[in-house]
């Protein structure tokens, strides 16, 4: 859904990218310390209750996160090892973000089971996803369809989170529910069109 916003995004993007070329940032240096900041954030603020603020934290860092490709455009240090790296560094944000509101829930003197078992789901149906993707590209065919890829799940749990920490009532519920449900369908998306592409290559 937010790939049709990437060319919007594009124009904002890489105007920082050049400011920020000229610092002499790395495009992985910028991903290692977006993904060091959203990771502060989240393990930081969230196991203590503060979801507003952590969220605040973590935001800032995944927009600073955005930028590595665009430095690495204009300077021409475009690679394969800087891709691999923005990958898995996405996977660590993922799991920091869940595993901050799972610690919260989890405690003693806090417990919901029902929040911890969603965002547990959350995050390991998330990994597939995007493992589901990989996987498919690593024997030769594409698994890019989906309703839920991980910008929309970013938004959807950094929103509910947020507002949780706002006192917005049942909002991290539904939020946890809504992404729980979009990711599962997704996964299931990408198995079917990994299938449908297997069989129709397979034809004799």
């Amino acid at each position: 859904m937010l790939n049709q916003l990437r060319p919007a995004l594009s124009r904002v993007i890489t105007p920082v990218g050049r400011a920020l070329a000229r610092t002499g940032l790395t495009p992985n240096a910028i991903t290692i310390i977006g993904t060091f900041g959203v990771v502060g954030g989240a393990l930081g603020f969230y196991p203590r209750g503060e979801f507003f603020w952590g969220t605040v934290v973590i935001t800032i860092f995944v927009f600073f996160d955005m930028f590595d490709g665009a430095v690495a455009r204009v300077t021409g240090k475009t690679s394969r090892f800087g891709a691999f790296l923005d990958s898995n560094m996405d996977r660590v944000s993922d799991a920091a973000i869940f595993s901050g509101v799972i610690l919260r829930f989890a405690r003693q003197d806090h417990p919901d089971m029902m929040i911890v078992g969603l965002a547990l789901f959350c995050l390991v149906s998330g990994a597939l996803v995007s493992y589901a993707r990989a996987r498919a590209e690593g024997i030769g065919v594409g698994a890019t369809v989906g309703i839920a890829e991980r910008g929309e799940r970013l938004i959807v749990s950094l929103v509910a989170i947020g507002l949780d920490g706002l006192g917005v009532p049942y909002v991290l519920v539904v939020g946890l529910w809504l992404l729980a449900l979009a990711s599962a369908i997704t996964v299931v998306q990408r198995f079917v069109a990994v299938r449908k592409q297997l069989e129709v290559s397979e034809q004799p």
